[in-house]
């Protein structure tokens, strides 16, 4: 047999093995595997299309997979062509350059071949798909649809809307065709290798020339795109950051015109390698490789030179007009361009009068914490263990006609701490389904026992409101699916020794009929519930039953805020309130505040119905151009008629306070050299917590503002100067009426120490009685909780205000509010209640006493003559006490029954008892 024979044997096997193989994987991949795919994909988007239409929000869905569709083929087809035209390029130059009995007959075979490639061409048309779809529906849809915002960048003269849309889309396609022609270019290179195929096929040479060709003329775009790229960062090159954020010096006269020299190098030098491969010169095509390297690294490096050596010794009058646009801009992209600044005199004023005309304020001064308040709550009104609060809100509400602010929680059912041999499928799908009723107690009022006054408490929920409808179906707990209206009765709440019973009234779960229970049976995992005869034609599926899981599923495209709160509506229904964020990258001249994001809005307010689960997506700022943009993409989704009952609860999310507080930290300097210096930057102060020293977060309070007859729902935050404790400013912002989301701030003098919170803390720590009772209550084996220090600007005057908690070392123990201080200027002073704390300040104020250190009566039996006491001191110098011994056995065993006393809560008892040590100490002669 000679060679030639051999060969045509084994080219004759490996096509046999080839054709088999090819049909079983022609089989598996374009039969099976499609199926499958396209079987679950379809499974899911169906089940969510049913969930989203319960919802009435199906064409949120639709618009959503649409956009995702569409982009989809795009980058399968694109992909798919690419590969396709790669491929069977290859082939051909094989076939034109290798000698035939070199090539395996799957080359050589047109149809086995063609097949081939069409599989793998397949497979990259799935990454394509995957690429596009996953990465680009959102900012094709707001290219499609955005809003112009109507204020122009000051260089490039572009609408703000270009560089939050049109630009990043720009990116993200050079970013998908760049990657494609490296991934192309790969592959060729790979191919071309074999037998220096690149050296000597002009065939392969050419198609090396086009995906060359390709590949620089989208770099050139890319550069053309990178001038607007500078009012995005502070990053002048890959060494150096410029003190501006935004255009800076260096930018304007380095980097812009380095990116159009190399748009410009990167054609010259796609036509120059084109040429020289379509010439055969392989080492031609370096040369233009080589200096398209040279001049960007020559880039680099006239950049470093100018900022170093041009900038660096002049820096501020270099960037003083870049300086004005990074102060104006971040202002604008984080709301603080109308700011209201208050000089605040920080007077010594107050007095009786003050305190009555600001009677409102002072009764609505805050003395619980939610903080330890959650633990208060979870241990006197669960009730049962199977019921949880998982937060405490703050809240406002009219009660009796009063203007009052409230702490308020919700009861949800955590099935997890049911026993053991009741958690059945029954129970756990058809019976528990639901938490009950809400807790509502007074921010301003403790009980005898230094407990909250409740306003709402108990099962079934009684107090100052109605709460018609108390049952939780949809709240925080991540709670599980559960199934409705079957013939099993809902557990409702219990009831001395039996339970009440309830049936779910609403129509906003998932009607398990026909199909629909097949395929959420399917979808659970549960055969259980497909063959289930508990189940009737008018059971519902709660699904996504966790607030914050469900508004993601409808509107993912937002961001959200953590920390959701209820409210009791005017009717007595319940319904769970979400603030969403709009947030964007690509703010020019915007300083981020979270890697690249440079602009946030809490443009929209969401509702979640406690009872059905409805949700309702209320425009809270029609003017945001963000939210046009998404009005225009999403008609139905938002609801712009808000009922007055759910307004008068919204409240400026903390989250967005923090943000822009902490920015206005820095950018409320209007001196430009001031503001290039960072000479007047501020900071959050910190507070005691517990032992520990925290950065304080903002507060809601309720105060009067001046000229204004009505108290309101404030939240705000001091300020300290970097690296300082003095209090400089306090920032609020309104929540009530037509005045919401109005910021301002007071700014106290700089000329005169105003005490910040801190100072507060330290002046406490420092008071030689308070920090004395504070320390015998810890060593007593109880632990003292320092609640907020909350920052009170009452006219042209500042008060202080801390709760003290104490909480014995007994496992059942609560957190009671025991002590409240008060500081006002000089003075400070810490007693059982709010009133009497501040009727002392004012004493003391009136009289004209120092307040920072405790005095004693003098005993009148004492000479009080300098003479007759340095005499006496002199005399008994070393006189020895009397009875020593005997009266530090009876201190001891005081202080043993104090202890005691403690543990045990008996805080009266523990009072009378410190008495009983202080007047046993004070009879030492």
């Amino acid at each position: 047999m000679d060679s030639q024979d051999f060969f045509e044997q084994l080219n004759k096997k490996q096509a046999d093995n080839i054709k088999k193989l090819t049909k079983r994987l022609k089989f598996v991949f374009l039969i099976i595997l499609p199926i499958l795919i396209l079987g679950i994909i379809g499974f899911q988007i169906l089940t969510n299309y049913i969930w989203m239409e319960t919802l009435d929000f199906q064409n949120v869905y639709t618009t959503i997979m649409a956009s995702k569709v569409a982009l989809g083929v795009i980058g399968f087809v694109l992909f798919l062509v690419i590969g396709i035209f790669t491929l069977s390029w290859i082939r051909k130059s094989y076939l034109s350059y290798l000698n035939h009995n070199a090539i395996p007959n799957a080359i050589m075979s047109k149809k086995i071949s063609r097949n081939i490639i069409l599989v793998v061409s397949i497979i990259f048309g799935v990454l394509g798909t995957m690429l596009v779809q996953g990465l680009g529906w959102e900012p094709a849809l707001k290219v499609l649809n955005y809003e112009p915002f109507g204020t122009t960048d000051p260089h490039f003269n572009l609408d703000i809307s270009f560089y939050l849309y049109i630009l990043p889309f720009l990116e993200f396609v050079l970013g998908v065709l760049f990657s494609l022609g490296i991934i192309v270019l790969l592959a060729e290179i790979g191919a071309y290798s074999v037998f220096e195929m690149y050296r000597k096929s002009r065939r392969a040479q050419l198609h090396l020339g086009f995906t060359l060709g390709f590949i620089g003329l989208i770099l050139a775009a890319q550069h053309l795109l990178e001038p607007y790229g500078t009012l995005l960062t502070n990053s002048v090159n890959a060494f150096q950051d410029s003190v501006v954020y935004g255009l800076s010096y260096t930018d304007d006269v380095v980097n812009i015109p380095k990116a159009y020299i190399l748009a410009a190098t990167a054609i010259l030098a796609t036509v120059w390698m084109i040429i020289s491969l379509v010439r055969g010169r392989i080492k031609g095509v370096l040369i233009p490789i080589a200096t398209y390297i040279a001049i960007v690294i020559l880039g680099q490096l006239a950049s470093v030179a100018v900022q170093q050596f041009v900038v660096s010794p002049n820096e501020f009058n270099q960037e003083k007009p870049y300086l004005e646009q990074n102060l104006e801009y971040t202002r604008a992209a984080y709301g603080l361009d109308n700011i209201n600044e208050i000089q605040h005199p920080g007077e010594d004023s107050l007095d009786e009068e003050l305190i009555e005309r600001n009677e409102l304020t002072i009764n609505n001064v805050r003395l619980n914490d939610s903080r330890p308040l959650k633990d208060v709550y979870n241990q006197k009104q669960t009730i049962r263990n199977y019921y949880k609060f998982n937060d405490i809100d703050i809240d406002r509400y009219m009660i009796d006609g009063e203007y009052s602010q409230v702490f308020i929680g919700a009861r949800e059912l955590d099935t997890s701490n049911l026993p053991d041999q009741a958690r059945t499928w029954v129970n756990d799908k058809l019976r528990y389904t639901h938490g009950y009723g809400v807790t509502m107690s007074h921010v301003n009022e403790v009980d005898s026992q230094g407990q909250p006054r409740y306003l709402l408490q108990d099962l079934p929920t009684q107090g100052a409101l109605e709460v018609s409808r108390p049952q939780l179906y949809f709240g925080e707990e991540q709670a599980g699916n559960v199934i409705v209206n079957t013939k099993v009765d809902e557990f409702d709440y219990p009831q001395g020794e039996s339970n009440a019973s309830t049936r779910y009234e609403a129509n906003t779960g998932v009607p398990l009929q026909g199909l629909n229970k097949l395929l959420f049976s399917i979808k659970e995992g549960s055969f259980r519930m497909f063959v289930s005869d508990q189940l009737t034609e008018e059971s519902q599926l709660l699904e996504t039953r966790n607030i914050k899981d469900r508004v993601n599923r409808i509107a993912p495209f937002f961001d959200y805020d953590t920390d959701p709160y209820l409210v009791v509506r005017d009717d007595g229904t319940m319904v769970w309130i979400m603030d969403a964020y709009l947030t964007a990258e690509n703010y020019p001249y915007a300083e981020p505040y979270q890697k690249d994001r440079n602009y946030i809005r809490n443009s929209v307010k969401v509702s979640i119905d406690a009872y059905t689960g409805e949700v309702n997506f209320y425009v809270a700022d029609e003017n945001d151009p963000l939210l046009q943009t998404y009005q225009n993409m999403f008609p139905d989704l938002f609801t712009t008629e808000v009922p007055e009952d759910i307004r008068a609860h919204f409240r400026y999310p903390e989250n967005l306070f923090q943000v822009q507080a902490d920015k206005w930290g820095t950018y409320h300097m209007s001196d430009l050299e001031v503001f290039y210096n960072r000479e007047d930057t501020w900071q959050f102060p910190t507070e005691k917590y517990y032992n520990q020293d925290i950065v304080m977060e903002p507060y809601y309070i309720t105060i009067t503002l001046p000229d204004e007859d009505m108290e309101e729902f404030i939240l705000s935050i001091p300020f300290t100067p970097k690296n300082r404790q003095n209090m400089i400013a306090w920032m609020g912002v309104r929540n009530d009426g037509d005045n919401y989301g109005e910021l301002f701030v007071y700014r106290f003098p700089k000329q005169k120490n105003i005490y910040g919170p801190q100072q507060i803390e330290n002046r406490i720590n420092q008071d030689s009685y308070i920090s004395q009772q504070l320390n015998l209550w810890s060593q007593g084996g109880s632990e003292v909780i320092r609640g907020n220090l909350l920052t009170y600007p009452i006219e042209d005057t500042v008060l202080y205000v801390e709760p003290i908690y104490i909480e014995s070392s007994n496992e059942t123990s609560l957190p009671e509010v025991k002590q409240v201080i008060v500081a006002y200027e000089d003075y400070i002073v810490m007693k059982p209640t709010f009133k009497e704390a501040l009727d002392e300040i004012v004493a003391m104020v009136e009289e004209g006493a120092p307040g920072n250190a405790p005095e004693l009566e003098p005993d009148p039996d004492t000479d009080t003559d300098p003479e007759n006491t340095e005499e006496e001191g002199t005399e008994t110098e070393d006189q020895p006490i009397l009875d020593a011994e005997q009266t530090l056995r009876d201190v001891s065993q005081l202080f043993d029954q104090y202890q005691d006393a403690l543990s045990n809560g008996q805080w009266e008892r523990a009072g009378e008892i410190m008495k009983e040590i202080e007047d046993r100490l004070n009879e030492t002669p």
